[in-house]
């Protein structure tokens, strides 16, 4: 099986996990909480540079491209200032891919103010999919879903590049895997990567 196979078989049981996940957040929690079409200030969640801090896998963000690349709803403009979005992020809040990548904080480049989400339905990562507004402690959906969840993506990661990824804030991922980048700092990272002990 060739490596592309191998990355669009694993691209198939990534989206089945997280619409697994998706569902049942949506079914036993999502009701508890805030309806986001009556917040008063739409999208905060997702553009508070001061409060996002995903951070996503390799495969996630071949998910991503691949999702933009695919709906229709998006010209090839609008795909475009996706990933001008992306670097923009990535320059704005010095986003890296070392150190402690965790506590980089950015506005995601993902939210598009008349649309939402643009990958809500077939890519969203772990984290957004349980974040939600809710008004009692008890209502939010316990933090080892996203744990499981987050380590099932994790192993699909292992299966498709061994050791050549990393976690890193989304919009990071998303000029490493952008179509008209030249890959180059993409190969260079994943060698770096790769030397790591597995």
């Amino acid at each position: 099986m060739t490596a592309l196979c191998k990355e669009q078989l694993l691209l198939a049981q990534l989206q089945r996990v997280k619409s697994a996940y998706q569902s049942f957040i949506k079914l036993n929690y999502e009701h508890r909480a805030e309806d986001c079409a009556t917040c008063p200030t739409r999208g905060v969640c997702c553009t508070d540079a001061h409060f996002v801090n995903v951070q996503i896998t390799r495969l996630e963000a071949v998910a991503m491209r691949e999702t933009l690349e695919r709906t229709p709803r998006l010209t090839d403009a609008e795909r475009r200032a996706v990933y001008a979005r992306a670097r923009l992020a990535v320059e704005r809040y010095g986003l890296r891919a070392s150190g402690d990548t965790f506590a980089q904080t950015y506005a995601c480049p993902l939210y598009d103010t008349q649309a939402g989400c643009l990958v809500h339905r077939r890519a969203k990562p772990a984290p957004c999919i349980q974040q939600a507004c809710y008004e009692d402690w008890p209502d939010l959906p316990p933090a080892n879903l996203q744990t499981r969840t987050e380590h099932r993506v994790e192993q699909l990661n292992r299966e498709a590049y061994g050791a050549a990824w990393a976690w890193l804030p989304t919009p990071l991922w998303l000029t490493l895997v952008d179509p008209e980048a030249d890959g180059a700092e993409l190969e260079r990272l994943a060698r770096v990567w790769s030397t790591r002990r597995k």
